[in-house]
C-alpha cells in the first residue's frame, strides 16, 4: 500500500492561498493591457490592427506554445522553481511593456508575459495534486481558480487607482509598479 505523506491542513492552506494570489497577479497583468489599451495606441500611435496583434496574438501565441514544455518540466522537475522563475520572468517582462517605445519592444515584452504566465499554471495544479488527497482536490482547485476573478477585479481597481482622476495616464507607471 502507498500511503503519502500528506502535510497538515494549515501548511496546504497557507500554499493554496499563496498559489491563489498568485494565479490573480497572472490575471492582473492580462486585464491591464485592456484597461490601458487606449492610452497604449496613442501614446505609441499603434493602429487598432497592431493592437490587436499585442493584445491578443502576441501572448496568447506564446503562451499557448511555451504551456505544454513547460507542464512538462513540471512532471519532472522542481515544480516551485519553476513557478519561482514563471513568476519572475512575467513580472519582469511586465515591467518591461511599460518602457517599451514602439511596436516590436511592446510586442517582444509582451511575448515575455506569455512565456512567464505559461509557467504559472502546471506547477501549480501539480503542488496542489501533491499536497491534497483526492477527497480535497477539487475544493482545492476551486479555490485556486478564485484567482482569476480576484485577478481581474483586482486589476480594474489598481489600475484605477494608479491612473487617478487627471486625463493625463501614465500607463507606463502602471506597468512597472504591477
Amino acid at each position: 500500500m502507498n500511503t503519502k505523506h500528506i502535510p497538515n491542513k494549515n501548511y496546504r492552506t497557507f500554499v493554496l492561498i499563496l498559489l491563489t494570489i498568485v494565479y490573480g497577479f497572472n490575471f492582473i497583468d492580462r486585464q491591464i493591457v485592456g484597461i490601458l489599451a487606449p492610452f497604449i495606441q496613442q501614446d505609441l500611435g499603434l493602429s487598432n490592427t497592431q493592437l490587436g496583434l499585442l493584445i491578443g496574438l502576441a501572448f496568447a501565441t506564446l503562451y499557448t506554445t511555451v504551456a505544454i514544455p513547460l507542464a512538462w518540466l513540471a512532471d519532472r522537475y522542481n515544480r516551485v522553481n519553476i513557478l519561482s522563475i514563471a513568476l519572475a520572468t512575467w513580472s519582469g517582462f511586465t515591467a518591461l511593456t511599460g518602457l517599451a517605445n514602439n511596436f516590436i519592444q511592446i510586442g517582444l515584452a509582451r511575448m515575455g508575459v506569455g512565456i512567464g504566465e505559461a509557467g504559472g499554471s502546471p506547477p501549480s495544479h501539480s503542488i496542489i495534486s501533491d499536497l491534497f488527497p483526492k477527497e480535497e482536490r477539487a475544493s482545492a482547485l476551486g479555490v485556486y481558480s478564485m484567482g482569476i476573478p480576484i485577478g481581474i477585479m483586482a486589476a480594474y481597481f489598481f489600475t484605477a487607482f494608479l491612473m487617478g482622476s487627471g486625463d493625463d495616464v501614465d500607463w507606463r507607471r502602471i506597468f512597472v509598479v504591477l
